[in-house]
């Protein structure tokens, strides 16, 4: 990136996915952050006319606070690419490979990570017919946080009604019982592990609102669970080809032990709001949000 003492910065937020708001929220988060930092912002909400806005403003580096499709998914990453404009986080493979959930597991797999059985099914044929045995859940194989996810519980009497919006596709898995973990790798550091507590699954409302979870830093978790978590969410960035900062997501079926542990996915631009649990790791060791925004901004490169 530029070596700029106050490097222009362009701040990507809103778009047209699902997420909308969570962006704008991140992107307001992290622009204020990246103003104490002693950078020049400029937030825009990205639309069509996003190339044309990106080559009048000329910024020294693009920071994306995008959230799920087109800026999650290597769409904008390829559009920076070809602009060769330096960006924050995750390149154009990583960003494509992390969002598709199935491939993803694809990887974790090979890398030999623990997951849960799963598969792709017509949406049609998930509302017409059991597709896997319950316990399972469904929910979009290319969303992220928790939009449109459907638990089939034991000894449920027929197949989820899925809304009309939900796509075409649609990923099945095994329900995995137990605590819901996370860690979020910085570079090339995991900094620690959280436990998150709901009153039930930790959905979007649970993810967003205000006392939606409750989360506890460090997680009171065996060593064993707690080192295996910073390790498996190290892998899974190094496997993915990740850069900047990710957070991979696990469940933790207690009575199972180390067996119990799976991955579920790893999010390429974990959110950057009040609530966010990316930005709240990085405090618990040391690094305030100000200074987490301009690592970023820092370490912003083309060709990721």
């Amino acid at each position: 990136m530029s070596s700029r003492a106050n490097p222009k910065v362009v701040v990507l937020m809103g778009g047209p996915s699902a997420e909308r708001e969570v962006s704008l929220s991140s992107g307001r988060e992290c622009a204020a952050a990246l103003r104490a930092a002693e950078c020049e912002v400029i937030e825009v909400d990205a639309g069509r006319d996003l190339a044309a806005r990106l080559t009048e403003i000329a910024p020294d580096v693009v920071f994306n606070a995008l959230h799920g499709r087109w800026g999650e998914d290597g769409v904008v990453q390829g559009l920076l690419e070809w602009l060769r404009i330096p960006y924050t986080h995750s390149g154009v493979m990583a960003s494509a490979l992390a969002m598709d959930k199935e491939r993803t597991k694809d990887i974790y797999r090979a890398a030999g990570l623990p997951v849960v059985a799963s598969l792709i099914a017509d949406a049609d044929d998930v509302r017409a017919d059991h597709v896997m045995a319950p316990p399972y859940v469904v929910k979009p194989y290319n969303e992220g946080s928790s939009v449109g996810i459907y638990i089939v519980p034991d000894g449920s009497n027929g197949p989820p009604q899925l809304a009309d919006d939900m796509p075409a596709q649609v990923m099945v898995e095994t329900f995995a019982p137990g605590r819901e973990l996370t860690t979020t790798v910085m570079g090339d550091r995991a900094l620690t592990v959280t436990d998150i507590i709901t009153d039930g699954w930790y959905d979007y409302h649970a993810k967003y609102a205000p006392g939606g979870s409750h989360h506890v830093l460090p997680a009171d978790v065996p060593s064993d669970i707690f080192d295996a978590c910073m390790d498996y969410a190290l892998r899974a960035h190094q496997v993915l080809g990740c850069r900047g900062i990710s957070r991979t997501d696990f469940r933790w079926d207690e009575a199972r032990g180390l067996a119990g542990l799976i991955l579920l996915e790893t999010n390429t631009q974990p959110g950057m709001t009040p609530t966010s649990l990316a930005p709240e790791q990085a405090a618990h060791v040391g690094v305030t949000f100000p200074e987490l925004c301009r690592w970023l901004v820092e370490d912003a490169s083309c060709d990721r």
